[in-house]
């Protein structure tokens, strides 16, 4: 595994000279425009027959020897994979690199968000080997708690289940106005609706044959926040052996009273649900300032507060498969896919900066006198995430959304990554 970072005067050929491979496999595993161009700073994965690397926070009673027996490998790959690190001696949760033959195993989720059943089946036929499960964001429910499908996803449902793909029902209190904190508080509190709640996701998930469910309440009231529990203790009950998936907003500390975060037990709801995924994105928002979709300090943060509560066997993070175009004097935001972003940085012959503090990539460009800042995800900061998995040993990641084209993350889950069937 290589990533070669464009600089300026280079170009697709000398590059695939510099690696012996062939141009035609660099523009295709990078999803570049064609004819192709490239800019400096523009991030390219180069699949090559480098072992995959392995991030590894050390113990109590390590040493170089057993690491390198535990992971396959040898003291003196360790040291070269780690220029300038004194390995003499090892301290407790030093972070090591690790190339390796055994690769990182990990569970990964794919949202899809159904627009069109042609290109939805393409999405599920190309990503099935990247995904343990797909969860269809293609459910709803009503003031009294009785959940329903928006549009007819039979094909979706059977399409994943043929490829050895878990299709998860995916429920939201999305409507057109966005997540609805009161349609989810006012289901929540109310003992019958919560049991019609209950009942009727049941009964779709297991007549509609999902093998799960995957539960996204956003911005539930704190004040509901009992009720989110025993609502999710019922739930896990009745779908008996079925998959039970949570979502919930990011946070570092517990804030009981705060509205976007203070509806989340993270105890509760790890111990209850079979997974539960941090929605370690976002961090800069729509309407907010430029900033890093989902800059890795924060990850860390909400990565460790979350490790406090519960085990690191049902815990994912959230990796965003698109990024945010901003005006910077209103605020104005567009989102648009990572590749999406990548290509019209190309498009507009614009340089690629690399924040090295958030592990992540944006850039500027102005129409007219118009300032605009594009955040995005490329793969060096999706490497960082990964490798934030493995050395906590988190059981995997959510991918939102896999309509949004993501060719370098799904080329490295295929080349570096073993996901769990």
């Amino acid at each position: 595994m290589t990533v070669h970072v464009v600089e300026s005067g280079e170009n697709l050929w000398s590059i695939s000279v510099r690696y012996n491979i062939d141009i035609n496999t660099i523009i295709t595993t990078n999803g570049l425009l064609t004819p192709a161009s490239i800019v400096p700073g523009l991030a390219l994965y180069i699949p090559d027959d480098m072992l995959p690397v392995r991030s590894y926070k050390v113990k109590s009673g390590d040493s170089l020897w057993s690491i390198a027996q535990s992971f396959n490998t040898s003291i003196s790959s360790i040291t070269a994979a780690n220029p300038g690190v004194n390995l003499s001696t090892l301290t407790i949760d030093q972070v090591l690199n690790i190339p390796s033959a055994t690769k990182l195993s990990i569970s990964t989720i794919g949202f899809i968000l159904p627009s069109n059943t042609v290109k939805d089946l393409a999405s599920i036929d190309a990503l099935a080997n990247e995904l343990t499960y797909i969860a269809i964001a293609n459910y709803s429910f009503t003031a009294q708690g009785y959940a329903y499908v928006q549009a007819d996803d039979t094909a979706l449902i059977t399409r994943c289940k043929q490829l050895n793909t878990i299709p998860l029902l995916m429920i939201r209190n999305f409507t057109s106005a966005g997540f609805d904190a009161a349609l989810a508080g006012a289901v929540l509190e109310n003992a019958t609706y919560r049991q019609n709640f209950v009942a009727s996701i049941v009964n779709l998930a297991t007549t509609r044959g999902f093998g799960g469910v995957s539960l996204d309440l956003e911005f539930v009231p704190p004040a509901r926040r009992q009720e989110f529990n025993s609502f999710i203790r019922a739930l896990k009950q009745q779908l008996g052996t079925l998959i039970l998936q949570v979502n919930v907003h990011a946070k570092t500390a517990d804030l009981p009273t705060n509205r976007i975060v203070g509806g989340y037990d993270y105890a509760f709801i790890g111990n209850t649900a079979d997974l539960m995924a941090v929605m370690t994105l976002d961090y800069g928002y729509p309407g907010g300032p430029p900033d890093a979709v989902s800059p890795i300090g924060f990850v860390e943060q909400v990565v460790a507060y979350a490790l406090s509560l519960v085990s690191p066997q049902k815990l994912l993070i959230a990796m965003a498969l698109y990024g945010y175009d901003k005006e910077v004097s209103t605020n104005v935001t567009k989102g648009l896919s990572v590749l999406a972003a990548q290509n019209n940085a190309i498009s507009l012959g614009v340089t690629i900066q690399y924040d090295t503090v958030a592990q992540s990539p944006w850039y500027q460009y102005f129409t007219g006198t118009l300032e605009h800042i594009v955040w995005f995800e490329d793969i060096r900061s999706f490497m960082e995430k990964y490798k934030l998995i493995d050395r906590n040993q988190l059981a995997g990641t959510t991918f939102w959304q896999i309509n949004l084209p993501a060719p370098q993350n799904w080329a490295f889950l295929r080349r570096e990554i073993t996901i769990i069937k």
